[in-house]
């Protein structure tokens, strides 16, 4: 039996893990396009074209459009930027209430703080990691505006039950697509069921121009707010035209021209992007198969996974270890794994004290709700379970690594729970 690499013994892979890099020679050339113009951006906070942000972003745009089939796309400087956008042209403000997930990162939920609205936290899918429906429903009130819902690690949340609720109620349904760009639903990609969804272009992101992100809609209103608080729109709206100036005052979201010109050929590139991973993963989940401690998640019926993460369940009973120590000891072996992902939301201090904007607590302050509205811990059961003993993840799924690497992560997790009776000892 081999000795654990955690203990001082050989590594199941000795070579560091190689980075995930989809930057090749045509974003190379789309750079160089945009240096050899000198025009780094399009835009202007002006009433004419420049509100527009210039050629490289309407290609951009129209590639989105196009890609989704969907009515407008508005680039931005990031996703989180895109989510404030998106939510604020939903018409939320002061007194209202958003239902988004615990279980994500902390943007999308600050996304309606930004409006002076308050998020109200529904518990998640132990099997899928997204939004539970009926946890959305319990939780609805006078004073819901919408549903944020996010399509986690690669799949679709329960996106049509989630706008069925929100029909039913006259609420709005926000995708944040960040993780799951090509996912499918009965049919249908993933941030294009809902209102409005948001992609992201981060570094860490299947496709990626540095930073930025994308809004798309099919509704003529929702893309004029979202343009308007992209660029400056209150120095705007009197000339445009605007007669209803809700949640217009702007910032500078604007994407410059090179990531408009990288994001483009990204998008490109997205099907030959997603293909391997699923290829890997795919072969991953077989292979684990045989370890029945840890549970691969599932997949949603008449959905596709795209694997931005590669998320698992541990048994620590079936174990006979914490997850924290097989997870540092499978990192000792030479591969990325971790236990846990961003804690509930609800416990950052801001919500734990009711405190964003100023010292008197708004936007808390302004919900007539205030008292009620409880961040404590034990609201979402379901995450904080995982949260604290369930949850693994993975990001190995990505070229060039193959299913031969894939294997070796499977026995170096073999190789942890055949010296698990070691790891017990380093841990008394």
């Amino acid at each position: 039996m081999s000795k654990l690499a955690l203990l001082g013994g050989a590594k199941v892979r000795p070579d560091p893990l190689p980075l995930y890099n989809t930057i090749g020679e045509k974003e190379k050339a789309a750079v160089m396009e945009v240096l050899d113009s000198g025009v780094l951006s399009g835009f202007a906070a002006q009433p004419n074209s420049d509100h527009y942000g210039g050629k490289w972003i309407e290609a951009l745009e129209g590639a989105y459009c196009e890609k989704f089939a969907v009515k407008h796309a508005i680039a931005v400087n990031s996703a989180t930027t895109a989510l404030h956008a998106a939510v604020a042209a939903m018409g939320v403000g002061p007194g209202d209430e958003v239902i988004v997930p615990p279980h994500t990162l902390s943007a999308s939920a600050t996304s309606v703080l930004f409006t002076g609205a308050v998020p109200v936290f529904a518990d998640i899918e132990p099997d899928f990691f997204c939004l539970d429906p009926k946890s959305v429903e319990d939780n609805i009130t006078p004073y819901t505006k919408g549903i944020l819902a996010v399509n986690l690690y690669g799949q679709p949340a329960a996106l049509f039950e989630l706008r069925q609720i929100a029909k039913r109620h006259g609420l709005f349904l926000l995708e944040d697509n960040s993780q799951s760009p090509g996912a499918l639903i009965q049919g249908k990609v993933t941030g294009t069921i809902g209102d409005a969804g948001v992609f992201s272009l981060n570094r860490h992101k299947v496709m990626q121009c540095g930073e930025g992100g994308v809004i798309v809609t099919n509704d003529d209103r929702i893309a004029e707010v979202c343009r308007l608080v992209r660029n400056h729109g209150e120095k705007l709206v009197s000339d445009l035209g605007v007669k209803d100036i809700t949640n217009t005052v702007g910032m500078n979201y604007r994407m410059p021209n090179m990531e408009a010109a990288i994001a483009k050929i990204q998008l490109d590139k997205l099907d030959s992007l997603t293909e391997p991973r699923v290829t890997l993963a795919n072969h991953l989940r077989s292979s684990l198969s045989g370890i029945d401690c840890i549970h691969p998640c599932e997949v949603r019926p008449d959905c596709t996974h795209v694997y931005y993460f590669f998320p698992m369940r541990f048994d620590r009973d079936l174990a006979g270890v914490s997850r924290e120590l097989f997870v540092d000891a499978v990192k000792a072996e030479g591969f990325h794994l971790a236990g846990k992902y961003e804690k509930p939301i609800y416990l950052e201090p801001v919500y734990q004290q009711k405190l964003c904007f100023g010292k008197d607590g708004f936007p808390f302050s302004a919900n007539p709700r205030n008292e009620q509205l409880s961040y404590a811990r034990g609201i979402c059961p379901v995450v904080e379970r995982l949260q604290d003993f369930e949850l693994m993840w993975t990001i190995i799924t990505y070229p060039p690594l193959s299913t031969a690497d894939m294997d070796l992560f499977v026995e170096a997790c073999d190789k942890v729970l055949r010296n698990k009776d070691d790891l017990r000892n380093l841990a008394a």
